[in-house]
Formats: C-alpha cells, sequence, structure tokens
C-alpha cells in the first residue's frame, strides 16, 4: 500500500495546531482562548481568509430575535456556507450541542455544520425535509489521528474544496451510493444473470439466482440487510422447453413441454427476501 504523501506546508500546520491545542488542553483554557486557536487554524489549516471568509459571532436571524454563531464561513454569498459552533477545549461534544447549531444553520439556509472543541472535530450535513434531518458524515482527532488523516480531513472542509462544491458533490454521492440504490442494481435480473456468469467464469462453478441473492443477505450488515429485505427482488424464471415423443399406441408425435433448472434460468419470476 503506497502511503499518501502530505505537503510539507500542511504537515508544519497540523503541528502547529497540535502544539496549540496541547498548550490549550493543559492550561485547562476557556471558550474564549479556544476561539482565537480554532480562528487561527481556519486560515493555517483550511486556508480560509480571515477577513473575506470568516464571521465572527454570526448574526442568525430567528423568530423575534437574533442568535450569533461562533463562526461563519461566507464566500460568494451573503448566506452562510457552514456554521462553526465552538465548545471549550476538554468539553465532551453532545447532542445539545449539535441541536444548538442546527438551530442556527436552519435559520442561516445553511446546509453544514462543523462541531468542535479545538482537537475533536464533527461533521454534519442539514437536510430539508418535512422536517430537518442532521447527518454526521465525519469525525476525526487532531490529537489522536495521523497527519495523513488530518490532512485529508482539514482539505475536506477547506476553502479551495468548499469553494469548489466538493461538499455538496460528496453529500451528492453519498445519496446516490446507498445500500438501496446499489442492491436494487446489483440484484435486477440482469444483475444477477451477470453474477452468475461471472461467477462461472471465475470458479467453473454453476450456482442459482436463488443462491445468489441468499449470499448476498448473508454478507450484508445490519442495515443493508434490512434494506434488503424491504426489496422486490425479480430472478429470472426458468424456461420451458418443448421436446417431442412418441406414444406407444400411436404413431404421432406429441409435444410434452419440460421446466429446466435454475442452471438454464432466462426469463422472469418473482421473489421476495422476507428474512432479516
Amino acid at each position: 500500500m503506497i502511503k499518501k504523501k502530505v505537503d510539507p506546508q500542511m504537515r508544519a500546520a497540523i503541528r502547529s495546531a497540535q502544539k496549540m491545542v496541547q498548550e490549550l488542553k493543559a492550561q485547562d483554557s476557556n471558550e474564549a482562548e479556544t476561539r482565537r486557536r480554532v480562528e487561527r487554524m481556519l486560515e493555517s489549516l483550511m486556508g480560509y481568509d480571515p477577513f473575506k471568509h470568516v464571521t465572527r459571532e454570526h448574526a442568525i436571524s430567528s423568530v423575534g430575535d437574533s442568535d450569533y454563531c461562533d463562526f461563519a464561513i461566507v464566500l460568494d454569498d451573503a448566506r452562510p456556507k457552514i456554521i462553526i459552533e465552538l465548545k471549550k477545549i476538554g468539553l465532551e461534544l453532545q447532542k445539545k450541542h449539535l441541536k444548538q447549531a442546527t438551530t442556527y444553520a436552519l435559520n442561516a439556509g445553511c446546509e453544514w455544520i462543523i462541531l468542535t472543541n479545538s482537537n475533536r472535530w464533527e461533521l454534519h450535513h442539514v437536510s430539508y425535509n418535512q422536517q430537518a434531518e442532521t447527518h454526521k458524515l465525519d469525525s476525526w482527532d487532531l490529537l489522536e489521528d495521523d497527519v495523513v488523516k488530518l490532512a485529508e480531513k482539514f482539505e475536506m472542509i477547506g476553502y479551495r474544496s468548499v469553494s469548489r462544491g466538493d461538499l455538496d458533490t460528496m453529500w451528492q454521492k453519498r445519496n446516490v451510493l446507498t445500500a438501496k440504490n446499489i442492491l436494487k442494481i446489483m440484484l435486477d435480473e440482469e444483475g444477477l444473470r451477470r453474477l452468475r456468469r461471472e461467477l462461472k467464469k471465475e470458479t467453473d462453478v454453476l450456482v442459482s439466482h436463488e443462491e445468489i441473492v441468499s449470499a448476498v443477505r448473508r454478507i450484508l450488515n445490519e442495515s443493508a440487510a434490512a434494506e434488503m429485505a424491504a426489496m422486490r427482488i425479480t430472478l429470472p424464471e426458468r424456461k420451458t422447453r418443448k421436446r417431442m415423443s412418441k406414444p406407444a399406441d400411436s404413431g404421432k408425435a406429441e409435444s410434452r413441454q419440460e421446466t429446466s433448472s435454475p442452471e438454464e434460468a432466462e426469463g422472469l419470476t418473482h421473489f421476495t427476501e422476507t428474512d432479516t
């Protein structure tokens, strides 16, 4: 496995940020001190211009009043691209903190939330359906994770990535690459035929379509298995073929139908998975 190289400038920025956070932790610093360090990281690790892209104590209009989030990343639009909710170093990130940030995001029309205490970082997406749904996409630890992983994560939420729309693309791909969508394609009639052909080609063993469905179900995790259990799976049906036979009491040929085995299947039949 080839280990990804980290840009020397990014490596130095990560080491500097780690040192700052270790000092914060040792001093048990308050939220104001944590905020100052995180603001420096927004520039050094993520490439945001603190005067153009970062709004401190960003005002969020709500019913009858205004709230203020710790930071907002604002690019070309006046609407924040990312809401950043910050807690003091050493304070565990909790659901109530995310709930607070989600309220800010909803009122600001923002889809992205970063929740951090300077060492722990979480990235969340807010979906606007009939009710708000918050999805945690990633998390990492500045003091525990290796430099390669940290570089990837901070680049993911950095200026270049966000300005190109990479976060939005990542969310779209996540919605496409669901267990439901992938299983639907794998286990349609053509998908099953293709799997059966490739298995025969690779192993020289012929299996039935039912056996493939059962095998896929066995290797799924609990969430994907639940998706599969709700699916109606259509199997290629067994062909019928005519064979001419000659009755003992007649010189005329008689047509008789036979049903082929699953190994000769080509048409359509229906099979519904009910097991979880």
